[in-house]
């Protein structure tokens, strides 16, 4: 009887999976086995399954361990009340940050096996036992302890399955311990004899001593557990009742049907009845009822929210307040949203700002109770590069060496003669847990104590998380809440505070048909301008805009979803945008193609289309292709379900007579989805946030680009914003002691950079800065400044090279000279104002001291990572009479071209083929954003290198009106020398 048994859910210790420890145990024979991980619970379910499905009695348990790894004991729960306890008991000493003791609690369900004797053994309770390992059996004969064989239970770990799993184990215990495998002590890993050894082989030890194995025996036998995966585990009622539940869910949904679409309009009454009908039959009344509290609670606090996810296709939902998208006016699916055959509840993703979703969070836990609530866990596997670095530095290779294996792995002349041992533990270490993170924003809420499920870890942002991820959840019946949160709804929030503070409007950005309509914000989308707009500001996004001519809500809710990889990597990108402007020039693959998808031209862009064309095409059932679609977004576990369902796909469509050809096509673009596609609510709900930042970036540019600068999330880094805000008419200053705040300011058209901005600027620094100025007004003098504010003399320099005190008149270079007679660090400033000025300062006449010509710039450079003047202004020669500008490039289609650009990102693809494609996106010589592409050949001959500035030429390619360089040259030109050193 094995009683404490590890997979590799013992974190950086256990080498192998659940099913193949049952598995195993299963073939050799073994009809009970315990899982004891240590401290962790992760696979718990998984584990009861396997056993069962292998005929096995299952036990678990855990493994209880200090912080040095050492065992302090083992606990076996006797049925579920006993794992509730050790669950609680982890959990607690997790969630309170206090270490494990070394004795066990009085646990009341539970059996405790002690690994040594930490304790007199006539001090054992009557549920604790001392487990005897088989290499100590022998030890027996002459120990006082055989005179207490009643208290004395086998104990055989097994951390590994084969011999050779050993290094493994060894590897992993290393790069936990943070050393070297030669450095790792006998306290460090398990004994090489913690192997899953046959039953009648583990008997043998101990055969000298049969009340230990019948001791052995009679604790299993008391132990009986199983573990329910049913929705039941989640929360059932809302208002305490399931009809109370359903009334609340109807008074809201038609109530807001009255709001939303006034009374006249049948369509809706009929589709919200339709909905209600199979909400109330598949009991997902307390779901929603559930997120909408939720919902409620940000909009009584003020926050801001976006709903979307497959959630968002109900009508239902539209009319409760959790989602903002029309499922008529998109004409979305109701089956995606939820049929008869889902046993899950829909996906609700509800966004906030990146500042307000902890409040939100915190909510949730206080009202449905820290017991019954918890974060969801995601595995945070070994992988890639990764893996082989670890074992390289565990196996003391130099980094010299490792970055040889890492990036020229193919290359194995040159490796390390070690390196064939790190590829081969490297493949068996891919894919194992190295450690639990949290979630993007998963939340349980359970009917049951969340102890009965899983144990808790306490994570650094103050939330627990559950020991398994979604996956093991989903197997649970568990259905998440996601409360997530996104840098592009603190851009709006806060555009909506800058403007009323700035002008003040109040803006209702809530008004979206109105926003839809307006041809400002419809200009604004068609030219692509839409930097640090939500969702649409990336090149390639800016890009397909162009392309489209897009204008309307509609077509950007279908660009929002085609510019996701699936369709792009599948050649339907292109496609999709040539049918738009030829709608005439193509044929449909078939006739349930048009019928389907003639809204986006026979071209699969959302999920929905998935589950449309298995359905109608291949004659799926609705839940086989709602299941094909999960498995291919990743919200499904793949396993043999795939293979089947793709079987049938094929098979079906062979039965109906289709040619091969047909049948290969179709499936290449259901496949090509795979982990990429977009429901369609969901780029509807992207779509109206986009919409939001284009209306305030359209009528309250400076406010809107503050706003984005101070959420500091976008795609580009922020000295792009700063550059964007320029464009649109405001003037950037650096950093002041008397206008700057913590974070960017505007006043008027003048935008102050934030001192955040300032690298190595402390922020309690700022913060007094800020302060004092507010206490006593605007610093009158450097002098002043060191008399108020406690600061040091590096933080001192940083302002005055940064140029903070410009105010004074005076060049950086005098200030410097004055800090040394003003400035003492050991004096105490006094806070405010002095009573009595002194009526002689001390004057002294300065040597004349030369700032030189870009002194500031490269300041600025050093300080802020970008000049706030044109870096163009820095090139060390500029002789590029021939070169054009961006706003002519489309003048010069399909001729060569030279032109500066001043470099802003990269993308790197590698092709089907392995091969290496770059695009760039750079800013010309009057701030104008231009792109260009470079194949292999000329990438390699003239790759990029790094920041700066580019002579760049090649042949302008004109697609859609949308003009791009293919590039077959280029140079970064050289700085002119810095003069400050």
């Amino acid at each position: 009887m094995l009683l404490n048994c590890h997979t590799y859910y013992s974190l950086r210790y256990g080498t192998c999976a659940p099913q193949q420890l049952v598995e195993k145990a299963g073939r050799w024979g073994w009809k009970v086995l315990a899982l004891t991980d240590i401290n962790n619970t992760s696979c718990t379910y998984e584990f009861i399954r396997r056993c069962k499905e292998q005929g096995i009695k299952p036990i678990v348990g855990i493994d209880f361990r200090d912080e040095e790894h050492r065992c302090l004991y083992v606990g076996l729960a006797k049925n579920t009340e006993g794992f509730r306890e050790l669950c609680a008991w982890l959990s607690q000493h997790s969630l309170e940050g206090k270490p494990l003791p070394v004795n066990a609690p009085a646990f009341r369900n539970c059996f405790v096996i002690y690994p040594r004797l930490f304790k007199p053994i006539d001090q054992f309770r009557d549920h604790e036992f001392l487990g005897i390992r088989p290499e100590h059996v022998a030890r027996l004969f002459s120990h006082e302890l055989r005179h207490h064989q009643h208290k004395l239970v086998m104990l055989s770990p097994v951390t590994m399955l084969e011999e050779e799993d050993y290094q493994l184990h060894k590897i992993l215990r290393a790069i936990d311990r943070n050393t070297l495998l030669s450095k790792l002590t006998n306290k460090d890993v398990a004994k090489a004899s913690e192997r899953l050894l046959p039953p009648e082989t583990l008997e043998t030890y101990y055969k000298q001593y049969p009340g230990i194995i019948s001791n052995t025996r009679r604790l299993v036998n008391a132990c009986e557990i199983n573990m329910e995966s049913s929705l039941a585990n989640n929360r059932q009622t809302f208002t305490g009742s399931k009809e109370g539940d359903y009334k609340l869910v109807e008074k809201l949904a038609l109530n807001g049907c009255l709001r939303r679409y006034g009374e006249t309009n049948k369509k809706a009454r009929q589709r919200v009845e339709k909905e209600l009908s199979v909400i109330k039959r598949q009991d997902f009344c307390s779901y929603f009822l559930i997120t909408w509290d939720i919902v409620r609670y940000a909009r009584s606090a003020g926050y801001h929210h976006v709903g979307r996810g497959s959630g968002a296709n109900s009508i239902v939902a539209y009319c409760m307040g959790v989602t903002d998208v029309d499922p008529l006016e998109l004409d979305l699916y109701f089956e995606r949203f939820i049929n008869p055959y889902r046993t899950s509840p829909p996906d609700f993703d509800i966004d906030f700002s990146w500042d307000e979703r902890d409040d939100v969070t915190d909510y949730i836990f206080k009202r449905y109770g820290k017991d019954h609530t918890a974060l969801l866990a995601t595995y945070s596997t070994f992988k890639g590069r990764s893996v082989i670095r670890e074992i390289g530095k565990v196996l003391g290779l130099p980094k010299e060496e490792i970055d040889k294996i890492v990036l020229h792995p193919e290359d194995r002349a040159s490796h390390h003669e070690l390196a064939k041992e790190i590829f081969k533990y490297g493949k068996k270490m891919e894919g194992l847990p190295n450690h639990l993170s949290i979630h993007a924003g998963g939340v349980l809420i359970s009917e049951k104590p969340i102890h009965y499920h899983t144990a808790l870890q306490m994570m650094p942002k103050g939330f627990p998380i559950t020991h398994f991820d979604m996956y093991h959840a989903e197997d649970l019946g568990f259905h998440k809440y996601d409360v997530l949160s996104q840098r592009g709804l603190g851009h709006i929030k806060d555009s909506v505070e800058l403007i009323k503070q700035n002008t003040g409007q109040a803006v209702d950005i809530y008004d979206v048909e109105k926003i839809k309509e307006d041809e400002k914000v419809k200009t604004l989308l068609r030219s692509g301008q839409c930097m640090g707009c939500f969702y649409i500001e990336s090149p390639a996004m800016r890009g397909l805009l162009k392309k489209l001519q897009c204008d309307n809500y509609v077509h950007l809710v279908a660009a929002s979803s085609i510019i996701r990889p699936g369709v792009a990597r599948s050649g339907m990108m292109r496609e999709y945008i040539r049918r738009f402007h030829e709608p005439h020039s193509f044929k449909y693959l078939h006739p349930v193609f048009e019928e389907h998808l003639g809204e986006t031209f026979g071209v699969m862009v959302y999920q929905e289309d998935v589950m449309k064309i298995v359905h109608h095409f291949a004659d799926l059932d609705l839940d086989e292709s709602d299941v094909l679609r999960r498995i291919m977004t990743g919200k499904k576990y793949q396993g043999d379900t795939f293979k089947l369902l793709q079987q049938k796909y094929f098979d079906n469509c062979r039965a109906k007579g289709y040619p091969e050809e047909l049948i290969q096509e179709v499936w290449r673009q259901i496949e090509s989805f795979s982990g990429y596609s977009f429901c369609k609510a969901h780029s509807a709900s992207f779509a109206v946030e986009s919409f939001q930042s284009l209306y305030l970036k359209a009528y309250f540019p400076l406010e809107f680009m503050v706003a984005v600068i101070n959420n500091f999330g976008g795609f580009y880094q922020t000295e792009y914003y700063f550059h964007e805000a320029r464009m649109l008419g405001g003037r950037i200053h650096a950093p002041c002691v008397n206008h700057s705040q913590y974070l960017t300011t505007l006043k008027g058209q003048d935008i102050y950079i934030g001192f955040v901005h300032l690298h190595q600027m402390e922020r309690k620094v700022a913060h007094r800065i800020v302060y004092q100025r507010a206490v006593a007004g605007p610093y009158r003098s450097l002098e002043d400044f060191v008399n108020r504010v406690s600061i040091t003399a590096e933080q001192l320099e940083i302002l005055i090279r940064i140029g903070a005190f410009r105010f004074t008149g005076k060049s950086k270079y005098e200030l410097m000279w004055e800090k040394n007679a003003v400035f003492n660090p050991k004096r105490r400033p006094e806070h405010g104002l002095t009573l009595f000025e002194e009526e002689n300062p001390l004057s002294y006449q300065l040597p004349y001291l030369h700032e030189g010509e870009n002194d500031q710039a490269f300041d600025e450079i050093e300080l802020l990572g970008f000049p706030l003047s044109s870096p163009f202004d820095l090139l060390k020669r500029d002789d590029c009479d021939d070169c054009i500008d961006a706003t002519n490039l489309a003048y010069y289609a399909n001729r060569m071209v030279k032109i500066l650009g001043y470099y802003v990102c990269k993308k790197d693809v590698r092709t089907v083929n392995s091969k290496h494609i770059a695009f760039g996106t750079w800013i010309d010589r009057k701030g104008n954003f231009f792109d260009t592409t470079h194949f292999p050949g000329f990438l390699k001959n003239h790759p990029f290198r790094g920041k700066g500035i580019y002579l760049i030429e090649g042949k302008v390619v004109l697609e859609y009106g949308f003009p791009s360089i293919e590039v077959i040259s280029m140079e970064r030109l050289a700085f002119v020398e810095d003069g400050r050193y």
